[in-house]
């Protein structure tokens, strides 16, 4: 059943300011919004989608998003919930921080989160001295790995780079069905986002086992997770395959898939704040390539040129 906040938190009224100032936005709440926003925006979540699952109305969820509504703890629990994100992930304060900064921040409070507590006084110890690198370079770079939104082109680049190389092509999609025994819909549905993550860290960790050299496509919102990130980027050469949202939304289109456009007159502007989002996390790839434009060929001789010059 729907449990929906108090109806003054639902008020049209805009929530007083810092100074108690009806109709003066306060900079906190403003702040807590766009987070709240670029956390499900992250996540490729619609609005309904997020209301939905934190089982609050989507007026409520619009005035917390847009900082004009006052908003519960229990309520904020419930959306982090949804979100499957800590609620100190929600709430920090990020003052003087720039976009990348204040996501990484979040990342980090994410991470910590999810740490046995047995762990948490390393990670402090850890954390006062630069850690090696878990894998050697060479060793690294024998894995290449493509990060990026659905449509950019990893997996047919992908598939494209294997068979130049000679090098296994793993479609992670692929391995995490197989690890949940469920189609990726099927997981979602029955299962839940927290669901989902833990089998998508499951099979890279599978996959990293079983492949020494190999190049893997990855899924759009694995970034997302700080720890399966983490682990990504440790021990792989990531390359972050990027295109302009409109070619992202006609190779989708062009592939059969009409689910984003169905029933959403919005659909570009999500896909401009999703790529808006998680541009931070896709960033810190050790090298990107632009596909706008270009065929497969085409592409692939960029990157390959590319990883020519670092070895890999």
């Amino acid at each position: 059943m729907r449990r929906d906040p108090d109806p003054q938190l639902t008020s049209d009224a805009p929530a007083n300011g810092a100074n108690g100032t009806p109709g003066e936005r306060d900079p906190y709440l403003t702040q807590l919004g766009e987070r709240i926003r670029s956390l499900r925006a992250s996540r490729g979540m619609s609005r309904k989608d997020l209301a939905r699952g934190a089982g609050v109305s989507e007026r409520y969820l619009a005035n917390l998003e847009t900082g004009t509504g006052n908003a519960s703890v229990l309520l904020l629990r419930q959306v982090a919930h949804a979100l499957d994100v800590p609620l100190p992930v929600v709430l920090a304060e990020v003052d003087g921080l720039n976009g990348q900064q204040a996501t990484e921040f979040a990342q980090m409070v994410q991470w910590l989160a999810q740490l046995p507590a047995t762990e948490l006084g390393r990670v402090r110890e850890a954390c006062r001295h630069a850690l090696a690198p878990a894998e050697s370079r060479d060793a690294r770079h024998r894995r290449i790995a493509l990060i990026g939104l659905r449509g950019a082109g990893k997996s047919t680049l992908g598939r494209a780079l294997a068979a130049a190389q000679d090098l296994p092509f793993v479609e992670l999609n692929n391995v995490i069905e197989q690890e949940a025994g469920a189609s990726l819909s099927e997981i979602h549905s029955l299962y839940g986002q927290a669901a989902y993550r833990r089998y998508e860290m499951r099979a890279l960790e599978r996959v990293l086992r079983e492949h020494d050299d190999m190049v893997l496509a990855t899924p759009g919102s694995l970034v997302s997770e700080p720890a399966t990130f983490n682990l990504l980027l440790s021990r792989c050469y990531t390359v972050w395959v990027k295109t302009s949202p409109e070619e992202h939304m006609a190779r989708v289109v062009a592939q059969g898939d009409m689910r984003p456009m169905e029933g959403n007159r919005e659909a570009m502007t999500d896909l401009r704040r999703i790529l808006q989002a998680r541009a931070p996390l896709y960033a810190r790839a050790d090298v990107s390539i632009d596909t706008s434009g270009q065929d497969a060929n085409t592409s692939l001789q960029a990157l390959r040129a590319q990883l020519l010059l670092i070895g890999a």
